[in-house]
């Protein structure tokens, strides 16, 4: 189960605004070198322009794989010179880690801290706006290649060259990956999404669309 690497970047700050209508955003965060403390809302002076989809407790830290940045590049080249770590709003960049080692519930001690994934991020419109690219944000969807979020279990500091360390597993079965093929799918079994709703450290909200999504599958299910 060992699983190891480090952070590369760790980034947080305040609002920025969108062009060209000007919408107040958390995406453009800036680095920092030295130590920042996390708590369990996450990185202290980070901001979120909707708080009603960004940020609290179950999206306190983000966390990117940095190894993603050569694909979105290769895919989006008039985007490519902006599309570098921390440009899609992550907290903390690092190589190594993936969607697909990565794993729903996942526990790490990232510095002195210690987290928990708790679900993938769920990339929106504001990817695009920010990268003057029409599709980005449905590509990094259709590519499963989101980032995930942590959950703070217990507050701490951490900053770029801290070890983040697999210390818990709780599912084989579903990595980040995983929960967007099952997700993703147009008809998925209604079993899988029984199954993803019920792994441990996911998030309540996503146990909840995922249990209305089966419960409505087995609505429609013949008799």
């Amino acid at each position: 189960m060992a699983l190891m690497t480090k952070i590369d970047h760790v980034f947080a700050g305040g609002l920025g605004v969108l062009q060209p209508e000007g919408q107040r955003t958390g995406i453009f965060k800036q680095p920092h070198t030295m130590p920042v403390r996390v708590e369990l809302h996450g990185i202290v002076g980070d901001q979120h322009g909707d708080t009603r989809v960004h940020g609290g407790p179950e999206k306190a830290v983000h966390q990117y794989a940095t190894q993603n940045y050569q694909r979105l590049a290769h895919a989006f080249a008039d985007s490519a010179p902006q599309l570098v770590a921390g440009s899609l709003g992550e907290n903390i960049a690092a190589f190594g880690l993936s969607e697909c080692s990565v794993h729903i519930g996942d526990v790490f001690q990232v510095g002195s801290s210690v987290l928990q994934v708790s679900q993938p991020r769920s990339p929106c419109w504001k990817i695009n706006h920010r990268f003057d690219a029409e599709h980005l944000s449905m590509f990094v969807a259709r590519e499963r290649i989101t980032g995930w979020y942590y959950r703070v279990l217990q507050p701490g500091w951490l900053q770029a060259g801290d070890c983040i360390e697999l210390l818990e597993r709780h599912t084989e079965r579903f990595s980040i990956d995983g929960f967007w093929q099952v997700q993703l799918s147009h008809r998925p079994q209604i079993e899988d999404l029984l199954a993803l709703a019920a792994t441990p450290g996911l998030a309540e909200d996503w146990k909840r669309r995922l249990n209305e999504r089966a419960k409505y599958l087995q609505h429609r299910a013949p008799s």
